[in-house]
């Protein structure tokens, strides 16, 4: 189910320019256009160029996150439990984590189209779940769903559902397994060291 995951999270980019406060629909728009056209417009990046594919995920992507509210819903019991320390270790590593996700799935953009579904939401409501499409030549179109929630006068993502499949409850899953087993801090030790492999590639 999760195969597509990089295909969708490719295609979901948020500008971390500071605008007027806009519908959630109309912002996932707006800035997954302006990122995407990023991407198919440098030559490096579609070449695989790592440093610059980081660059934009770092750049685009991460800063509209609502990194406590998703650590929160991660964790979940365990984040209660978690010391001030513990809770900041884990955050680090864990957004780190997505960074190199996101940046993996940026670098296999193919040329897919976004197809976004019309918002249901009510007056003043402070969350919203924004639905596309990921239109695929060849292939079955993917749902993807962005749930953000309002802060600060702007909207933040906190999950992303692929096909039916939230990125909170996947993680949720793998994580509450270890720290159940091994506790928090094992966790956070397995996340910086999966974290340091990776960057040492």
């Amino acid at each position: 189910m999760l195969k597509n995951f990089f295909i969708a999270l490719s295609l979901f980019c948020f500008s971390s320019v500071a605008f007027a406060i806009e519908s959630p629909d109309a912002l996932v728009k707006r800035t997954a256009e302006d990122v995407l056209e990023i991407v198919k417009s440098d030559a490096d990046i579609q070449a695989g160029n790592q440093a610059k594919i980081f660059a934009l995920a770092e750049e685009k992507i991460l800063p509209n996150f609502n990194f406590e509210r998703v650590s929160r819903l991660v964790l979940g019991k365990n984040w209660t439990r978690a010391t001030a320390e513990q809770k900041a270790s884990f955050q680090k590593e864990f957004r780190t984590l997505l960074l190199r996700t996101y940046a993996t799935a940026l670098s296999k953009y193919k040329d897919q189209k976004i197809e976004f579904l019309p918002l249901r939401m009510v007056d003043d409501a402070k969350t919203a779940s924004v639905k596309t499409k990921i239109i695929q030549s060849g292939g079955q179109p993917i749902a993807v769903d962005y749930s953000l929630a309002q802060e600060d006068n702007t909207w933040k993502v906190y999950d992303i559902v692929i096909e039916g499949v939230s990125l909170v409850t996947n993680y949720r899953g793998q994580f509450s397994q270890e720290v159940r087993q091994n506790g928090l801090d094992s966790l956070i030790k397995k996340l910086a060291s999966k974290n340091a492999s990776a960057a040492g590639k």
